[in-house]
């Protein structure tokens, strides 16, 4: 009777917990992220508004202040100078920053998700059903985790072709061709507008109807779920993630108002409506930058 209280009383609390825990895993990755990543310098030196921010890469003087690179001021370095090829290391500690920038970014919105899940499972322990069918919470959001490193392994690597064909800005990891900033804003426009996003966005955003149909049992189940869920949702979001490469990598103002756009779209009522209008600008954003 003692031992069925105490489980009573975990299950109650099951659904606070794995909210903590993933606010602290958010926190976490924007703590990382603020203290520069382990890229050499710090988020808020490489944050800068601008409409056009091509036109700080091409400027012979961005304001990067006490940034050097071998005692040159990144302000006076020659930006469309070639980038020197990446090494492993600087590859690695790329994948980690987008990791980090996807938890940071996403975690918000996956968390009805997940926190549905948690509550099936508890619901479902409670009635005293085989835990044996019933993975951790752990398990299910690793799934998301995957699917995010993913995402960061081909996103590191893109940057590093980016970067050494000068399109990006390696000071600053934004970019520096009014083409490549037009071109990624028109295409992250048009993409809101895609069937393909209406099937990812309508299966993120229905995530009782979704865990109803793809619930399979045991860990390799719940893995299962938290995969293909991560995928749909990553499917709403990667060509917006992409406008990273036009407003810089470690922008945090990029990184928090693309949070904002993602979470909006996935829990606001009028959600497909903020893509729409979303795709709608940043379409109109593009246009504007081919004549800046």
């Amino acid at each position: 009777m003692a031992e069925a209280s105490a489980l009573e009383r975990l299950l109650r609390r099951d659904r606070l917990i794995v909210a903590a825990s993933l606010a602290a895993l958010a926190a976490l990755a924007w703590v990382y992220l603020l203290t520069g990543a382990g890229m050499g310098a710090g988020a808020w030196e490489m944050t800068r508004l601008s409409l056009f921010p091509h036109r700080l890469a091409l400027s012979p003087a961005t304001g990067m202040g006490a940034m050097t690179v071998d005692g040159m001021s990144m302000g006076d370095m020659p930006m469309q100078a070639g980038s020197p090829e990446w090494s492993p290391q600087t590859w690695l500690l790329a994948v980690a920053m987008w990791s980090t920038m996807m938890v940071a970014m996403m975690a918000p919105s996956a968390a009805p998700m997940i926190l549905l899940y948690a509550k099936v499972r508890r619901h479902a322990l409670g009635q005293g059903r085989d835990a044996g069918g019933l993975a951790p919470n752990a398990v299910f959001a690793a799934g998301y985790l995957i699917v995010w490193l993913a995402f960061s392994l081909a996103a590191a690597s893109l940057q590093g072709a980016l970067e050494a064909s000068t399109l990006v800005s390696a000071t600053l990891m934004s970019s520096a061709s009014r083409w490549l900033s037009a071109g990624v804003l028109i295409a992250a426009g048009l993409y809101q507008f895609s069937p393909l996003k209406t099937l990812c966005l309508t299966q993120c955003r229905a995530p009782a109807g979704f865990l109803s149909r793809h619930w399979r049992p045991g860990a390799a189940g719940a893995l299962r779920l938290g995969i293909l869920h991560g995928a749909y949702c990553l499917g709403c979001c990667w060509a917006l993630m992409a406008l990273l490469f036009v407003g810089g990598v470690m922008n945090l103002a990029w990184i928090a108002a693309l949070a904002l756009l993602v979470t909006a779209e996935k829990l606001l009522p009028a959600g497909p409506w903020v893509a729409r209008v979303a795709g709608a600008l940043l379409v109109a954003w593009g246009l504007a930058t081919t004549f800046a």
